[in-house]
């Protein structure tokens, strides 16, 4: 079981970074609006099998998928996003089935002691896993997901765990809460299991990292929306600062956050893979409807 998810994870990692390389070409020449062939070549594979693989990855062709990265659309979706989107996202929770914003994620801080402790009498479970956009390190206490993050290089993406609890004792297992966590990116899932997390964070990271949870699927938000969603319109920089200390990749999904310009900016773990998980909920909410 453990060789044929390394092969998975494996799998996995490299039709992303082919799907990868093409989106990040695309940013750039997007404008262009390059051919098949052209795409096709970036990735050294013969159009027809290019054309397969992004399409089993997006739901849809590399010609349409621009359209999800233009910055006129990301425009347009703010344009239509007003505080009363916002509120009407908390106001309805997170309920529904099969997508992640409709998942009910529950936050759990960690004390104070457990924070300064490094993690001390915290056994953490890790696994090394694999999902539409490559290669996560997911990670768990006895109650949640403590952390997930992509990765390239496996040993430094231990490290960095390992850093984060210097004093927790690990141990690779994948436990039910990692197993629920990833359960988000298996399509098709009609009855999604809680996901709980239980984070080290200051309480302004957590109440910062709640307010990114409300933001739905295919929907994206303005640091400065986010300020004042949280009550500190003038806060808007600490807010990004938040955002980007982020522990926990896709679930808390601070790839939905943009710049009030409609440019994508920065992200954790790359601007092509921000890009991606943008273009790809954009393309999937435009597939349901």
């Amino acid at each position: 079981m453990v060789a044929l998810r390394s092969v998975k994870v494996n799998s996995n990692q490299m039709n992303y970074q082919r799907v990868e390389k093409a989106i990040e070409y695309l940013l750039i020449h997007h404008r262009e609006q390059p051919s098949l062939d052209r795409l096709a070549a970036i990735v050294n594979l013969s159009p027809s099998h290019f054309q397969r693989l992004f399409t089993d990855w997006a739901g849809v062709s590399p010609k349409k998928f621009i359209q999800y990265l233009s910055l006129s659309h990301a425009k347009a979706i703010l344009a239509q996003q007003g505080a009363s989107v916002m509120e009407a996202a908390h106001i309805a929770g997170l309920s529904g089935s099969g997508r992640l914003h409709d998942l009910f994620v529950s936050i759990e801080g960690m004390t104070p002691g457990e924070f300064a402790r490094g993690g001390e009498q915290l056994t953490i479970d890790y696994s090394y896993e694999a999902s539409p956009f490559g290669s996560l390190l997911a990670a768990a206490t006895p109650r949640g997901i403590c952390h997930l993050m992509f990765f390239d290089d496996k040993d430094q993406a231990l490290e960095e765990l390992l850093a984060r609890f210097p004093n927790a004792r690990f141990q690779q297992f994948r436990s039910a809460h990692i197993k629920n966590a990833i359960s988000f990116f298996q399509q098709g899932l009609a009855n999604p299991s809680e996901i709980k997390l239980h984070l080290k964070g200051t309480p302004f990271q957590l109440k910062v990292w709640e307010s990114l949870l409300r933001i739905p699927e295919g929907q994206l938000a303005t640091y400065g929306a986010l300020a004042s969603q949280i009550g500190q319109p003038s806060a808007s920089r600490a807010v990004g600062t938040a955002i980007g200390s982020n522990p926990v990749a896709v679930i808390i999904p601070c790839h939905r956050v943009i710049q009030a310009s409609g440019h994508f900016g920065g992200y954790r773990w790359g601007a092509p893979r921000k890009s991606a998980l943008i273009g790809w909920e954009a393309a999937r909410q435009d597939r349901e409807g």
